[in-house]
């Protein structure tokens, strides 16, 4: 998604992950062969997390966001473990299948004590040619899972065939289409994370998860 064609470095037994379009990122695929599955039990999970956490070399980023796959499981619960002050963030499609597995996590986190936010719904709207927009995946499922988590709804991010483009040769769409409305939503729900977390940064650092 961000163009990363090259593996993290190690110095001085710190690995030095990659960056691009001045974000850092890792993950486990940088660490198996291309095209193959990462087939870990729970312990091995466990302890990439931790190395992920605790072994790079992130230096002093604004924010640490950490991508979750949907629905529970052990790497949510090693979460919890290593970051008892992580904060979540739930994305649903309006789908209500989508909106099933997104509350599982949600009432997950409840579970293990940590702080749901907000939601963020995706693939909200398809905008045509003629300029209407057409909600291919239903309405109102963001609203009604933040009416039922109790949270606010932060923002909807509409489908965009650059968005797709965007991501699948690493080139995010906030950079090649700044002023479409992905990116404008994108610039829109980032803006107001931010304005949350200003007070509470400048005490202590946070953790965001989506």
């Amino acid at each position: 998604m961000l163009g990363v064609d090259r593996p993290p470095t190690v110095i001085d037994e710190m690995i030095v992950p990659p960056e691009a379009h001045g974000v850092r990122c890792i993950s486990m695929g940088f660490f198996v062969e291309e095209d193959q599955p990462v087939i870990w039990r729970g312990p091995m999970l466990h302890k990439a997390l931790e190395q992920f956490l605790t072994d790079v070399f992130w230096d002093d980023p604004d924010y640490l966001v950490i991508d979750l796959p949907p629905g529970t499981g052990d790497i949510s619960l090693s979460l919890a473990q290593f970051l008892p002050r992580a904060e979540l963030y739930v994305v649903t499609t309006p789908q209500p299948a989508a909106q099933r597995v997104a509350q599982r996590s949600a009432f997950m986190a409840h579970k293990v004590n940590l702080e749901v936010k907000g939601v963020i719904e995706n693939m909200s709207w398809f905008t045509g040619d003629d300029g209407k927009r057409y909600e291919l995946f239903g309405s109102g499922g963001g609203e009604e899972l933040a009416e039922r988590l109790e949270v606010p709804l932060l923002g909807k991010v509409p489908l965009v065939p650059a968005l797709r483009e965007g991501g699948d040769a690493g080139r995010p769409v906030v950079v090649t289409d700044p002023s479409g409305e992905a990116a404008q939503a994108f610039t829109a729900l980032a803006a107001r994370i931010d304005s949350e977390l200003a007070p509470t940064r400048r005490s202590h650092p946070e953790l965001r998860i989506l």
